[in-house]
């Protein structure tokens, strides 16, 4: 039976997420038609190639000022039919669009919103942004107008996914999140003291953008991927674990009430989550390759250094607490980070950073804990982004990570 042909939009085309996608797309075009692309505007070049090598029909810029770039770009590639719009509220639009699949690889709460459009519109959403579950809460799953309308697509979340066909959720005792535990894995804290950003910088087994690479060093990725599967899957964070697998191969697992864990493995390529998240239920051909088992492997597991590393514990703190508690930690972390890569911030300042916004805004986030709408979510953000800096400010008077 042939695949019927689906219109995707994609967010973020021209970072990771979004260039593996039309790479996919690329091996598939029987299958895919690209309806739109929208990206931030600082690789116009990036974006006029993809948007004339896929035909795509309309093409947005989150930034105004790349607009004209863009269509100098578009037109010296003979793209003269491809329109283009520009500004926040058109990638919204065209996140609402109504097209088979929306994929949303935007980084950051900036992407709430169009996943809100795009389940408004009844498209299945292949979500690769984080902030919309972390942050954005029930904001998210009560714009979906069916049952399993979102299609995981970060590599965890994506395995279990896979991993949850074997059983009913009634089946299921707990879900483990594998982390490749970075480059600082068995390191005490007194030996993370004067890691630099270069270091940090430096992951063993992934390929990603500078914050979610830090993010990863800290195992806070781990932390905002615990938050993300306990509302994704409905599982409650006491029966989440978090195990460090070096390897990278096994991506998640399912453990059942029977003893049976499942989990799903394969070479570290985001092909295969981003390939799923847009042909599911189905699977395609040539996506990435497989485990090679003519050749000796070791899988090893170990469990996770708390004390070294605080932040998955902060993250458990926060579902616990209320969503406006995730939605702080991760405002108050991208702060940290950014802190921390220019030089303005020690590396463990930027876990103590965001345990400190967290303990000042404690009592407040309680008070109320949901939101009524995005707006609110942006304020708050802003307002936990405002302290970190300032606790950020007062902490460093001098170039930090400097070896006395």
């Amino acid at each position: 039976m042939e695949a019927e042909h689906q219109r995707v939009i994609i967010l973020g085309s021209t970072g990771s997420i979004g260039t593996q996608a039309l790479d996919v797309i690329n091996r598939h075009r029987d299958r895919f038609e690209v309806a739109g692309l929208a990206a931030g505007g600082s690789h116009v070049e990036l974006l006029a190639e993809q948007a004339a090598s896929f035909h795509v029909p309309l093409v947005v810029v989150s930034n105004p000022q790349a607009e004209e770039p863009l269509r100098q770009a578009l037109d010296a590639k003979g793209a003269h039919a491809t329109q283009i719009r520009s500004g926040q509220d058109e990638v919204v639009a065209l996140a609402g669009a109504g097209a088979s699949v929306v994929l949303n690889g935007i980084t950051g709460s900036i992407g709430l919103e169009p996943s809100i459009a795009a389940l408004q519109a009844d498209s299945q959403l292949a979500l690769a942004n984080k902030e919309s579950v972390v942050a954005g809460g029930h904001l998210l799953f009560d714009a979906q107008t069916r049952e399993h309308q979102i299609n995981p697509v970060d590599s965890e979340h994506s395995a279990i996914w896979q991993s949850l066909r074997a059983g009913t959720h009634a089946e299921v005792s707990k879900l483990i999140v594998t982390a490749s535990g970075g480059p600082f894995r068995g390191w005490t804290r007194e030996q993370m003291e004067s890691v630099t950003p270069q270091q940090a910088l430096n992951h063993p087994t992934w390929n990603m953008g500078p914050v979610v690479t830090i993010n990863s060093s800290t195992l806070m990725n781990k932390g905002l991927e615990v938050i993300e599967a306990s509302r994704l899957f409905n599982v409650p964070p006491e029966r989440i674990d978090v195990t460090v697998h070096p390897q990278s191969i096994v991506h998640s697992m399912v453990e059942f009430v029977d003893g049976a864990t499942i989990c799903q493995a394969s070479p570290p390529d985001m092909r295969l989550p981003i390939a799923l998240g847009l042909s599911a239920p189905d699977r395609m051909t040539n996506v990435a390759a497989a485990c090679d088992w003519t050749q000796a492997a070791t899988w090893t597991f170990e469990p996770l250094d708390d004390e070294a590393f605080p932040a998955v514990q902060l993250a458990r703190h926060c579902l616990a607490a209320s969503e406006k508690h995730t939605a702080v930690l991760n405002a108050a972390n991208e702060q940290a980070v950014h802190a921390f890569l220019e030089h303005r911030l020690p590396y463990l300042g930027i876990v103590d950073t965001v345990k400190a916004v967290l303990d000042q805004m404690d009592a407040e986030l309680r008070g109320n804990p949901l939101f009524t709408d995005v707006e609110e979510m942006n304020q708050l953000e802003l307002e936990a982004r405002r302290r970190a800096d300032d606790l950020i400010n007062k902490q460093c008077d001098y170039p930090c990570n400097q070896t006395l």
